[in-house]
């Protein structure tokens, strides 16, 4: 009975977001969850924590956001391409769940590097923290092995919203949340040098060490290491600028290499209760000692 459940959440999450212009209405999810639509409702809130229409609508402008920051599409082009046809109504969900105009927040700082000058003496520290000189807030801890399972997604990272909208419920369903640690995904692949349907990446959970994998899910390790951490706190669009402040600016400045590990990410909170300009998420990158 439990699969039952877990194989109709995912089911629905995975429509929403392939069909994010097409007809997701309750009853139209209700048909692919092959449920009542009077039970439905009830049942994806229960095991989500938000209700069909708060989830549909995130998805949307999530993609809507990714794509207002990441390409020159005009603006009603990407209103249509998530189900919206009328840009006016467009600007105002936008408006109302990222704070700014779709055009505004196209041109917004935090989706622009910021990159300073290759400094001689490197980046001023002050015990383990970079100091005000570094645009994001930037430290070196020493990070603990993670053990984590997840699911792996190919394609665009910016969707990898797709990953985590399959593993949430089987967590869900499995009640599971409980005994999980914070979500984590790993980045194996530069987009500059891998085409975008081939970039690779996994959406995980920590996992303690005594906990069996669950059913369905893979593992993953990462070793325990120096890692440099920088807090991007905002809208998961925004994270391809502050990348690029690490890999040109910071790396270089610091004198240290990265370990032979991908970066990573720590999300600190969630966009199913969090406004986006409240996000916040730790980029990892561990370094050779």
């Amino acid at each position: 009975m439990t699969a039952s459940y877990e194989d109709r959440l995912v089911r629905v999450m995975d429509h929403i977001h392939a069909n994010p212009d097409g007809d997701l209405s309750l009853d139209a999810l209700a048909d692919v969850a092959a449920m009542s639509r009077f039970h439905w409702h009830r049942v994806f809130r229960a095991m989500t924590g938000e209700t069909c229409a708060q989830a549909v609508r995130r998805i949307r402008m999530h993609l809507a956001a990714c794509a207002l920051a990441c390409s020159d599409a005009p603006v009603e082009q990407i209103a249509r391409s998530v189900g919206y046809p009328d840009p006016d109504s467009f600007a105002r969900t936008f408006a109302a769940r990222y704070g700014h105009s779709p055009t505004r927040f196209r041109h917004a700082a935090p989706f622009r590097p910021k990159l300073d000058p290759l400094r001689k003496d490197g980046p001023m520290t002050t015990g383990n923290s970079i100091s005000p000189v570094d645009p994001y807030p930037i430290e070196l801890r020493a990070a603990p092995a993670r053990r984590l399972a997840g699911l792996p997604h190919l394609g665009s990272y910016f969707r990898i919203s797709e990953a985590y909208s399959r593993l949430g419920p089987i967590l869900s369903a499995r009640g599971l949340w409980p005994q999980v640690g914070p979500m984590v995904a790993l980045y194996y692949d530069d987009i500059s040098s891998v085409p975008e349907a081939e970039l690779r990446s996994f959406a995980a959970v920590q996992i303690p060490e005594e906990m069996p994998l669950p059913d369905g899910l893979q593992q993953e390790r990462l070793a325990a290491a120096d890692t440099v951490v920088l807090t991007f706190k905002g809208p998961y669009a925004g994270l391809h600028a502050a990348y690029q402040y690490i890999y040109q600016s910071w790396l270089p400045a610091s004198g240290r290499e990265p370990l032979d590990q991908p970066p990573y990410e720590v999300y600190l909170n969630s966009p199913m209760d969090t406004a986006p300009d409240d996000l916040l998420t730790e980029i990892s990158i561990a370094l050779k000692p």
